[in-house]
């Protein structure tokens, strides 16, 4: 079984700019769906519909076997104004399994028996599993917000930290993916499954992509991704982007808009396939980071690239050490930013340029467990900005005995 989104509505259907893991508002979801746990009639009765639209999952008893193993797995999403305690009524299903050590190993693998699966390749309910597979997914609009709401059913203490992984059957069922958050391509202890996608909840295991450093030369025409500009012809891009948004579209002076500041930060870039779609800048001070400049082309609006950015650039800040990230907000945009938890502080100052009126807005964040400090590997810091999970070419250069070449030496 896998999610698998089809254009009857059926089966995983989420629109792929509708519902980020990362950023769902669990409370907004829950005034209009209820997530429960059903009984094993209403289970029956979920599973006998969605095998109108699936006809490949798994049988009754399978499913059940699973369940009674684990009852985190299987998930009921129904319409809050047709839910009663008496009348629960039922619409749509998210379920999971929950691996084991062996059951990730053979889901990377390939060899995983998701119609069946067995039972010792799972984990029981008080078990921490090593991954949880996205099992099946069958909810019709307006029900397709109910998978964001299910991942609060495994965020406890006991899964919160465990990485999700699931397979997009169909083109639409792969868009629904890459709306809620997940990545193509999974590397696991070094070992790499492309059809895979995950949502990562654990730290980047080595050789990894972080959500900043995901721009491939294989990625597909219609895939999102985001990097940091380190050349030339990346700033060109940047210019591209900012240059159609805000000069383009919001009419902004060119001398206002390159500011003087563009060679003193970093800048990411979106990309739909290899398109430069987006880009984000950010400049470091003493106590705190600054981003500034979203910009996303009006042709590739709609796809959550925005949230992308953005979520990339709180990253890199992050790692950088920064505990505090500063903005200066559109008045409309406000509540767009609060998404992240952003927060427009007591003390805030209304600010005016370029002819648009902004607020100053701020983001606390902990501490990055893997921030770059003093401690870190001395390497770390040589490495390309944004690269510093990969060995960079000096590491490389230090296999090489010490000459040094162009040292200039006294005679005796």
């Amino acid at each position: 079984m896998a999610v698998r989104a089809e254009r009857s509505k059926a089966a995983g259907d989420c629109r792929a700019d509708a519902h980020n893991l990362a950023e769902i508002s669990p409370q907004r979801l829950a005034r209009r769906l209820v997530i429960y746990t059903p009984s094993a009639p209403e289970i029956d009765a979920l599973l006998d519909r969605a095998r109108r639209d699936l006809p490949e999952i798994g049988t009754n008893e399978a499913v059940h076997r699973v369940v009674s193993h684990n009852p985190d797995t299987f998930w009921a999403i129904a319409r809050r104004d047709r839910f009663t305690s008496r009348d629960r009524h039922a619409e749509g299903f998210q379920a999971f399994l929950t691996l084991n050590e062996a059951g990730l190993a053979q889901l990377l693998a390939g060899t995983l028996k998701a119609t069946d699966p067995e039972l010792s390749l799972l984990a029981a309910q008080n078990e921490k599993p090593a991954g949880i597979y996205v099992w099946c997914t069958h909810a019709r609009r307006p029900l397709s917000a109910g998978m964001a709401l299910t991942f609060q059913k495994i965020s406890t203490s006991l899964y919160r930290d465990v990485d999700v992984f699931a397979r997009g059957v169909t083109k639409e069922g792969r868009s629904s993916l890459e709306g809620l958050g997940f990545r193509h391509g999974v590397t696991v202890r070094g070992h790499f499954a492309p059809d895979l996608y995950v949502f990562r909840r654990s730290p980047a295991s080595p050789g990894e992509m972080p959500c900043y450093d995901g721009y491939m030369s294989h990625n597909r025409e219609d895939e999102i991704s985001v990097t940091v500009a380190r050349s030339l012809e990346d700033l060109m891009r940047v210019m591209a982007v900012r240059s159609a948004v805000f000069i383009g579209e919001q009419r902004c002076p060119y001398r206002e808009e390159f500011d003087g500041n563009d060679l003193s930060g970093t800048h990411l870039l979106g990309y739909v396939g290899h398109e430069p779609a987006a880009t984000l800048r950010i400049r470091y001070f003493a106590d705190f980071a600054k981003i500034e400049r979203l910009a996303v082309r009006s042709e590739f609006r709609g796809r959550r690239l925005a949230q992308r950015v953005v979520q990339a650039g709180i990253e890199i800040c992050r790692l950088k050490g920064y505990t505090r990230i500063y903005g200066q907000s559109e008045r409309s945009m406000v509540e767009w930013y609060g998404q992240f938890g952003f927060r427009v502080p007591n003390t805030a100052r209304d600010i005016v340029f370029s002819d648009y009126d902004f607020v100053e807005i701020v983001l606390d964040e902990p501490r990055h467990p893997n921030a770059i400090s003093l401690e870190s590997d001395p390497y770390v810091t040589i490495r390309p900005e944004g690269r510093w999970h990969a060995r960079g070419i000096l590491e490389r250069s230090a296999t090489r005995p010490v000459t040094r070449p162009g040292a200039l030496r006294s005679s005796a």
